[in-house]
């Protein structure tokens, strides 16, 4: 009897139990505009040029990054997902874009079908979050390139914004007002570092200053912010967005203002999550290097005409999301604390 592709290390009928373990999470994130099923070579999607008369397609990819070494040193692979759709989903959102659809791309060293179903729920159900569907992806099983129990994904999304509602920036002038949005704590940037600091400490422990385990803490997923940033486009009072991701709030900001502006941050305006505190003190990292390497509790930040600075901070609040007012544009270049 001949080699098999199986005896290479590639089962491909664990591939196809996969693909049926995860057809009811992904049937729940259909939306109007999805063609077609899952198993095509292509997902399919058609606009509403009712809604959408001018449209511009935004698109953006990303990973989760080394953050992936936690979810397999605690076996726990339920939100890994909701990293890659968040890390993706935001970052067009800062553009006005409403999100449409999510295909993703997961290479396994071994196709374990409980857990890349574990991984591909997690996607699922962010995209749920987000609104917007998942209509397509690829599991490639890769023996000799990663490891049998490790994997690593990456996401794509394509969203769509009138073109008269494209947020740019361009319109942001000194004296506008940032308005901050909480992070769930570290999202998905900055985790080599943060590995390094907490080398010969165990997911397990719980420390006084974060009172639950550091795994929880480390491993907790990326805020989405569509559903709550969307219904605030209809006034047109957001003249930017900016998603905090790796560079932090300091090198994340500037990409969304004009040339000769800069921002003005007052760091007593939110309190830190702990473990930003805590990541500090472990490695006696500068300031500065913290401000650009961390989110710092802030996920997403608004830039808003100091007139519409309430209005806006009243509408996050109905849709209970907390807020803080975190500075000002002003003249001048990057961003001061």
């Amino acid at each position: 009897m001949g080699y098999s592709y199986r005896d290479a290390g590639v089962d491909i009928q664990a591939g196809n139990d996969v693909v049926e373990r995860i057809k009811p999470a992904v049937a729940r994130t259909l939306r109007p505009g999805v063609l077609g099923g899952l198993g095509g070579f292509g997902g399919l999607f058609t606009l509403d040029l009712k809604k959408y008369s001018d449209p511009v397609l935004v698109s953006g990819t990303d990973g989760v990054g080394t953050k992936l070494r936690l979810a397999f040193q605690m076996n726990r692979h339920d939100t890994i997902g909701q990293d890659a759709v968040a890390m993706c989903v935001n970052d067009i959102l800062v553009q006005g874009a409403e999100p449409l659809f999510f295909l993703d791309y997961l290479a396994v060293g071994k196709v374990n079908p409980g857990k890349v179903a574990e991984v591909v729920g997690g996607i699922a159900r962010a995209c749920e979050i987000s609104g917007c569907a998942l209509i397509g992806g690829e599991t490639a099983e890769m023996p000799g390139f990663y490891a049998e129990d490790e994997y690593d994904i990456a996401g794509f999304a394509v969203g769509v914004v009138n073109r008269d509602r494209l947020i740019d920036g361009s319109n942001i002038q000194a004296g506008d007002v940032l308005i901050g949005l909480p992070s769930t704590g570290l999202h998905s940037n900055g985790y080599s570092l943060v590995r390094k600091l907490f080398e010969g400490y165990s997911l397990d422990d719980v420390l006084p200053e974060l009172g639950e385990p550091l795994g929880n803490v480390l491993l907790r997923p990326t805020q989405i912010y569509v559903k709550t940033i969307l219904p605030l486009l209809e006034g047109k009072t957001i003249k930017g967005m900016v998603h905090i991701t790796g560079g932090g709030l300091t090198e994340n900001i500037p990409r969304v203002l004009p040339s000769g502006l800069g921002v003005q941050i007052d760091r007593a305006a939110w309190k830190r999550p702990a473990i930003f505190d805590l990541l500090q003190r472990l490695g006696d990292v500068e300031w500065a290097e913290m401000y650009r390497t961390f989110n710092m509790g802030i996920g997403f930040v608004l830039i808003v005409g100091p007139d519409d600075e309430e209005l806006v901070r009243r509408q996050l609040a109905v849709r209970g999301e907390s807020s803080y007012v975190l500075g000002k544009v002003s003249a001048g270049e990057g961003v001061c604390y």
